[in-house]
């Protein structure tokens, strides 16, 4: 076989690979997004608080429909702790009853949430996590990650 063949044959290859991915590069379902602010409270001397505000994007051509939401911390020394989530209604008067924490800007991104395709928003997620406040705010980083219900599964992470 001559190499001009095998070369023009790679080359069709490569070319038709690149288009199928270029086509369906909308059919990924993810969201993409980056940490605004992160605040912090103590509730008490082994429990605190996170409430994230973040900025998120759903690049894909479906919608992205949550099935669940976390928010993990990751500690100084490597340990990773799964807060509990707070719901939008407890969200509320968690604000109200706490003015320390500023302004609720954005809603909770919550279960069954429908993200529609090609759009851009701001939410946020506050979670209660069993450690002091001390070991929240000397973290690496709080990670929030949201599963659709097909199965996927994309993260925020905070850039510290």
């Amino acid at each position: 076989m001559r190499p001009a063949f095998l070369l023009a044959g790679l080359g069709v290859m490569a070319a038709l690979i690149g288009g199928f991915l270029w086509f369906t590069r909308g059919s990924h379902i993810q969201i993409k997004g980056e940490v605004l602010k992160v605040r912090t409270h103590a509730f008490s001397d082994g429990s605190s608080l996170a409430v994230v505000d973040f900025r998120f994007a759903n690049p894909a051509d479906f919608p992205f429909l949550v099935r669940s939401v976390d928010l993990i911390l990751e500690t100084a020394d490597g340990k990773t702790l799964n807060g509990m989530m707070v719901a939008e209604t407890d969200a509320k008067r968690m604000f109200e009853g706490m003015p320390e924490l500023g302004q609720k800007y954005n809603e909770t991104l919550k279960t069954r949430d429908k993200i529609p395709p090609h759009s851009q928003d701001d939410r946020m997620v506050a979670a209660r996590f069993e450690t002091s406040i001390d070991v929240l705010e000397q973290r690496k980083r709080l990670r929030i990650r949201a599963e659709e219900v097909d199965g996927a599964v994309s993260e925020v992470v905070e850039n510290r």
